[in-house]
């Protein structure tokens, strides 16, 4: 009972706070790495404008914008959620380049999830002491440019979780594939994420160990500049490999329904639609908007700063647990390049009257040793 209880517990959190849409103690795969990604609602990828993190998303976003760049970051997740991330980018060229560019793009990272304090307690809510429970995932990433419009990449990332006394390690892996114009105007990503499965198990049952899945998502994203304002709006699609994704605000796995049997739930008793809804119940439209995520970038002509707004449906509905107003899924960044440093900073709404804040600095080591 007593390991069976912390589990939950870990795995309970990580779908409340951090809004996993498949029930998976990996959350951590899934979290935005930078201010970057989390202002554009973390489900970006397609953008290729140099933010090294978002190789995270896509590995063949690396570029030779990427090249000798170091980011740090912190983001404090709320509850005791704090997360702090560290990466590398470095590329290697052709021997025989006619251009003279390095193709070949690699990029180190390491992504430590500190869950905080936890209490123990028995099972009428005595409490007697308390534990910690932990992610670490290590990325390796690789890309390579295929002419001047396309680029693929890969990349395998090792997960270690240790939740109180418990264990277990992961394997994931990612591909995609990313294609923008000369101009650098249009981008257009696909990637599917977290493919692999958990080596070593927390638990075993009956002899045999409880193996937990992992976040697999297929995500589809395009972006567009305008050419005479420095305006940048983004669309992404998520979790396209399966239709009904995720949770609503009470726990319950959702399912799709017609406008026709909504009408006939409420003929039939005025509280027989919102007993469905509570049970899971949404329309398409619904479900459709849950795999869809929205930003908007104001960016000058030289990119030295940037603001980010942005949308995430599926955490609107899934975090959002009465009919006030509320800024779940809203998300807003900020960034400064300044000589050598690029800083960003960014504001999410996970919860109800709380906001998440992440914060990256990202310095180019190469214009150092020029």
């Amino acid at each position: 009972m007593k390991r069976i209880f912390i589990i939950v517990v870990v795995i309970c959190s990580s779908l409340r706070l951090l809004a996993e849409p498949i029930g998976t103690p990996y959350s951590v795969l899934s979290l935005p790495y930078s201010a970057r990604l989390s202002g554009l609602g973390g489900d970006q990828v397609s953008l290729n404008d140099g933010e090294l993190s978002m190789a995270t998303r896509n590995p063949a976003l690396l570029s030779d914008k990427t090249h000798m760049s170091l980011q740090l970051g912190y983001a404090f997740l709320g509850r005791g959620l704090n997360m702090a991330t560290a990466m590398y980018g470095h590329n290697f060229g052709d021997r025989h380049s006619v251009d003279g560019k390095k193709h070949n793009m690699l990029a180190f990272g390491i992504h430590y999830l500190d869950y905080g304090k936890m209490q123990y307690a028995d099972e009428v809510g005595v409490r007697y002491g308390s534990f910690t429970a932990k992610d670490i995932v290590f990325s390796l990433i690789y890309a390579r440019q295929l002419g001047t419009h396309f680029s693929i990449g890969a990349s395998l990332k090792p997960v270690y979780s240790i939740y109180e006394s418990y264990s277990s390690f992961a394997l994931a892996a990612d591909v995609g594939f990313n294609y923008m114009t000369l101009e650098n105007r249009f981008h257009l990503g696909l990637t599917l994420r977290n493919m692999g499965w958990q080596l070593k198990s927390f638990y075993s049952e009956e002899g045999d160990a409880h193996r937990e899945s992992l976040p697999l998502d297929l995500a589809f994203g395009l972006d567009y500049k305008l050419k005479h304002a420095p305006l940048r709006f983004s669309l992404t699609a998520h979790h396209l490999q399966r239709w009904a994704i995720g949770f609503n605000s009470n726990g319950h796995g959702v399912y799709t329904t017609t406008i026709k049997e909504k009408n006939r739930l409420k003929d039939l008793n005025e509280n027989a639609w919102e007993t469905a809804q509570a049970n899971g119940a949404v329309l398409w439209y619904d479900m459709l908007f849950r795999h869809l995520s929205f930003a908007i970038d104001i960016v000058p002509k030289k990119e030295n700063f940037y603001l980010t707004f942005s949308y995430n449906h599926q955490r609107h509905a899934e975090l959002t647990t009465t009919a006030d107003m509320s800024l779940c899924g809203f998300a807003a960044g900020a960034g400064l390049k300044i000589k050598q440093f690029r800083l960003g900073a960014s504001v999410a709404g996970l919860s109800k009257g709380h906001l998440t804040v992440n914060v990256t600095m990202t310095a180019a080591i190469g214009d150092f040793l020029k």
